[in-house]
């Protein structure tokens, strides 16, 4: 299981997943260009002393994420407003890629065309924000911890 973020803009949300994923042992990617330098102040305070724990890969562009993860035969499971099955219905597999996009703007079409899944989080309606923890947590559940 990894976790990829798409051109991310907030630095503190990416380091504060980068920190759950060093917490929980899943890799991360980041697809650039990001809307911050990894220098950033807010991105390493809330990664705080856990941003040296993370297996992280940088992909210079989308077109060469895509790249290598069709080479490497992952599953692309977009978490998105506009998927239509509840990430509670989906049945996650061990090598996914959950795959969350830019806070402010989403992802591009290409990117949802290429997805092997769309998944949503029910919220509020007229909100937006979704937790990535939870999206972690029940594929991890699924997939290390339900035996």
């Amino acid at each position: 299981m990894e976790i990829a973020l798409f051109q991310p803009d907030i630095p503190p949300n990416t380091g504060t997943i980068l920190r759950l994923c060093a917490c929980l042992d899943v890799g991360a990617h980041i697809i650039e260009p990001a809307g911050f330098a990894v220098s950033d102040r807010a991105f390493r305070r809330a990664g705080m002393d856990y941003l040296d724990q993370v297996r992280l890969t940088r992909h210079m562009s989308w077109t060469r994420f895509e790249e290598w993860r069709r080479e490497a035969g992952h599953r692309l499971v977009l978490f998105t407003t506009r998927g239509a099955t509840s990430y509670l219905d989906f049945r996650y597999g061990a090598s996914d890629i959950l795959f969350f996009g830019r806070e402010t703007v989403g992802v591009t079409d290409e990117v949802v065309a290429a997805a092997d899944a769309r998944l949503k989080i029910p919220i509020k309606p007229g909100l937006r924000s979704l937790n990535v923890a939870m999206a972690v947590g029940e594929a991890l559940r699924q997939t290390r911890f339900d035996t």
